[in-house]
């Protein structure tokens, strides 16, 4: 494999990131570096670690895990876009968004599908090092970005930003469902 088709890999399996990055820039009132860094290092490295798991567990584990991992992902992402869409009503403004707990089960629900590439990976007997540093980098800086228009759109729109940002987050989750059901594919 050549470092275009991984490029392309990691573009892929970075849009959930980006997507999600848009409505964590959405929620944060007054954006600094600090904030779009730590978005980006959690994605970012949760995307680089996720294909080394895969790698390392291998074919036999994840066929067990298969199964539901779907649901998985549908349970984190729509617990975040409901919960942004009921902030999105109250009055205080509490920004914990950034918060571990939240930061932690957006990251795996972002990275769930990096770690089966981690199996094809180890099946293609690609070099897995290099690759999960181009994926973790390019996940990085596209989340830096996506956290910055999330913010430059949602501080004028921020009432409509948290409740689209929400359905977004809900129908990613349910479209990774569907997907891994078989329903549709995309």
């Amino acid at each position: 494999m050549g470092i275009f088709e991984l490029i392309f890999i990691a573009f892929g399996l970075s849009m959930d990131a980006f997507a999600v990055a848009l409505c964590k820039g959405a929620s944060i009132k007054k954006i600094c570096f600090k904030h779009m860094v730590i978005v980006g290092i959690y994605f970012g490295l949760f995307q680089a670690l996720m294909p080394m798991i895969g790698y390392l567990l291998g074919y036999n584990f994840i066929k067990k895990i298969e199964y539901i991992d779907h649901y998985i992902i549908l349970i984190l992402l729509f617990i975040i876009g409901v919960t942004m869409i009921r902030d999105a009503f109250k009055k205080e403004e509490v920004d914990n968004s950034l918060g571990f707990k939240n930061m932690f089960m957006l990251s795996i629900a972002t990275s769930i599908d990096a770690l089966s590439v981690g199996i094809t990976f180890s099946f293609l007997e690609i070099s897995i090092l290099s690759s999960c540093l181009i994926i973790g980098v390019f996940t990085f800086f596209l989340s830096l970005i996506g956290v910055k228009i999330g913010n430059i759109f949602g501080n004028k729109y921020r009432f409509i930003s948290c409740i689209i940002g929400g359905f977004v987050l809900i129908l990613i989750g349910i479209k990774i469902f569907f997907e891994h059901l078989g329903i549709i594919n995309f």
